[in-house]
């Protein structure tokens, strides 16, 4: 009798652990990037707990294995082997371009749907053998260029200098930048960059304050974004500074301070969600996220990178339960597959930056109008500026 207890018990066991399902989350926790991936890694802390409070998805537990790429791609990608290794079902992140792009190998060649955290089209497109496995959920350099240019537009803009990080971010931003100023009449006058561990761009600034430009426009993310914005002031620069989507965290406004004021950035519409005209598609579920967020972790505490962590669990849910319908994890293979296409098949999607709509040929699926809006930084909060709606 005591043996077949042991038995059922082991057998009970077996069973529960196969219950489990987990998903893999890389983030940028420490290093320069460090900003933008802790409120990514507390967003699935607080998942986690919400998850395990309501029995996880359709019955099934769900553990999120989160592991710290310290803003390295050489870490993210043996960060993405090794949850591989572990038997998740998909994975999520990470939080920069290049460490994100430095995964897509890796994924692809084990077949597990991928949810990116990072901007870069390059990410998700084209969507060929290799990005066939992967999404992701913030807006691409290209939709936010357009919405830059469109500001600059409406100033009257005519001339701009541009500085941005010496890698995949950085690059990305010059060209889909350079394209749309130029489809428009603006004049990119000096392009130069910088690493996002500098301690100084005073030569980088002092080139584009020569060219004289009527604006600037920095391609870069987290705090490593207010350097260069310093060093204009410093010099004595006063036209528009423009910053991209990577800046909208409460840290770039605490480093930046003072420096960082009047700075127009392209953003989420999450990050003014209050401000956001009665009626606005992504208005209820984004004042949902940041209740639940604030009520954690503090008021004001909030940025869009977390909300981008968010988006991909609002995607990835209802995913894993349409799949869980046609699939049985214990056929891991299998299970991953269907769980990408029912990734793909998301459609009119409400989330906290936009209506996600995915398809065979775009694995973003975000529609420009519903999100993009123009920022402003007036006495150290985010000020809406206007939508495209």
């Amino acid at each position: 009798m005591r043996r077949w207890l042991a038995v059922a018990l082991v057998l009970a066991l077996s069973a529960s652990a196969q219950e489990v399902l987990k998903v893999g989350v890389v983030v940028s926790a420490t290093g320069p990037a460090a900003s933008l991936g802790i409120p990514e890694r507390n967003t699935f802390l607080m998942l986690q707990e919400m998850l395990d409070r309501t029995g996880g998805v359709a019955g099934r537990k769900v553990q999120f294995v989160i592991l710290d790429d310290a803003s390295d791609t050489t870490q993210a990608v043996r960060n993405t082997r090794r949850l591989v290794e572990e038997g998740v079902v998909a994975i999520v992140g990470t939080t920069t371009t290049p460490a994100s792009l430095g995964m897509i190998p890796v994924v692809a060649e084990a077949k597990v749907p991928m949810i990116s955290l990072a901007a870069s089209k390059d990410i998700i497109h084209p969507v060929d053998a290799q990005r066939f496995w992967v999404f992701k959920t913030p807006q691409t350099e290209e939709l936010m260029a357009r919405a830059i240019v469109a500001d600059m537009v409406a100033r009257g803009v005519k001339t701009v200098g541009y500085i941005g990080f010496n890698d995949a971010y950085g690059e990305g931003w010059a060209r889909f930048f350079e394209a749309e100023a130029r489809a428009k009449g603006i004049q990119v006058v000096v392009s130069e960059r910088y690493a996002r561990t500098d301690t100084s761009v005073t030569g980088q600034v002092l080139r584009i304050i020569a060219r004289r430009p009527e604006a600037v426009l920095i391609g870069a993310s987290g705090t490593p974004a207010v350097l260069p914005q310093r060093t204009l002031k410093e010099r004595g620069y006063t036209g528009l500074i423009y910053q991209t989507h990577g800046v909208a965290n409460p840290d770039f406004l605490r480093v930046g301070g003072q420096d960082v004021e009047g700075t127009l950035l392209p953003a989420g519409p999450i990050l003014v969600a209050e401000q956001l005209p009665t009626g606005y598609p992504t208005k209820r579920v984004a004042l949902d996220y940041i209740q639940r967020y604030e009520a954690k972790y503090g008021i004001g505490s909030y940025s869009t990178f977390g909300a981008h962590a968010w988006d991909a669990w609002l995607i990835l849910r209802p995913a894993l339960e349409r799949a869980l319908r046609r699939a049985d994890p214990k056929d891991l293979a299998a299970f991953r597959a269907v769980l990408r296409d029912e990734i793909e098949a998301t459609r009119n999607l409400a989330a906290t930056h936009g209506i996600f709509t995915f398809s065979k040929e775009d694995h973003l699926g975000l529609r420009f109008e519903d999100t993009a809006v123009m920022v402003r930084v007036e006495g150290g909060r985010w000020k809406l500026e206007r939508t495209f709606r």
